[in-house]
Formats: structure tokens, sequence, C-alpha cells
């Protein structure tokens, strides 16, 4: 049985999590196989561009923090997957070396009407560095089933 169902979703429920560090080798990698930007493979191009040195692809960052969220309480849920993110902001780059954590906060939860055993949950995601800045805020939808289905 999972840990986590839709019961736990409660609105104003805050969840911190990390520490994950980012590394060289793997914000290279990723760029090769899916964001070959000059600025995420080169280091003189990142040095010349507006992010003033190497970063990770703002979709590197999502899955990095998608990986966070499996592992602190997705894998052990009655997940049923997300019918998408409404809002997503990369708001500062992140370097090889940073250490990213998140904080995620329950916004809105409620069962679906045409679906009455899976509860519909609305979340906010702060992901900060090892500075305590912000470098990404994203915000959607999770579906998960119900503890007590009936």
């Amino acid at each position: 049985m999972s840990t986590y169902a839709f019961e736990d979703f409660t609105v104003g429920r805050v969840w911190e999590f990390g520490a994950r560090q980012v590394t060289k080798e793997e914000v290279l990698a990723f760029a090769a196989a899916f964001d070959p930007q000059p600025f995420h493979l080169d280091e003189a191009a990142a040095d010349a561009s507006v992010l003033g040195g190497l970063s990770a692809s703002g979709w590197h960052t999502c899955a990095m923090v998608m990986r966070m969220m499996c592992d602190e309480y997705l894998i052990d849920s009655t997940s049923q997957g997300s019918p998408g993110i409404d809002n997503l902001r990369w708001l500062r780059p992140v370097r090889p070396g940073d250490t990213l954590s998140v904080r995620m906060t329950v916004q809105q939860a409620r069962t679906s009407a045409s679906r009455p055993h899976i509860g519909l949950v609305r979340s906010e995601w702060a992901v900060f560095n090892q500075h305590d800045e912000q470098v990404l805020s994203m915000e959607g939808w999770g579906m998960f089933g119900l503890r007590n289905a009936g």
C-alpha cells in the first residue's frame, strides 16, 4: 500500500526536500542530448552569453526536480500522473556545483467530478540553490488515487 494518497495533500501542506548537487558532467550530457545550445555546452560561449557562465538547461532543472519529487513522495504514492503544468519560470541560472532544494505547497485539492476515485491536487513548487536564491517556480496539477475510494 502506498504511503501517500490524495487525503495527504491537504491545502496549505508544505513539503521541503532536497538537496541535490548539480554536476558539470550531467549538465553537459543533458545539453548534448536534449538542449544543445552553446551556453549549455561550451564554457566560452556560456561566459559570453547573458547567462554569464555555464548553466543547466531549464529543462534539465525541471528533470532534476521531477526526480527529487519522485524520490520524496511520488514513487510511494497513489499518483496517477498529471494533466500538465500551468506556470513555469526559470528565474536564475543553475550552475554546476549548485545544490538544489524544493519547497512544494498544496494550493487546492478536490475530488474529480467525472472520476470520484481520483483527487486533483494543485501545487506550487519553488526551487532554490544553496544560497537560498529561487531558481525555478512551477505550478500545476497532480492526480492521486483516494485512500478510501469507497
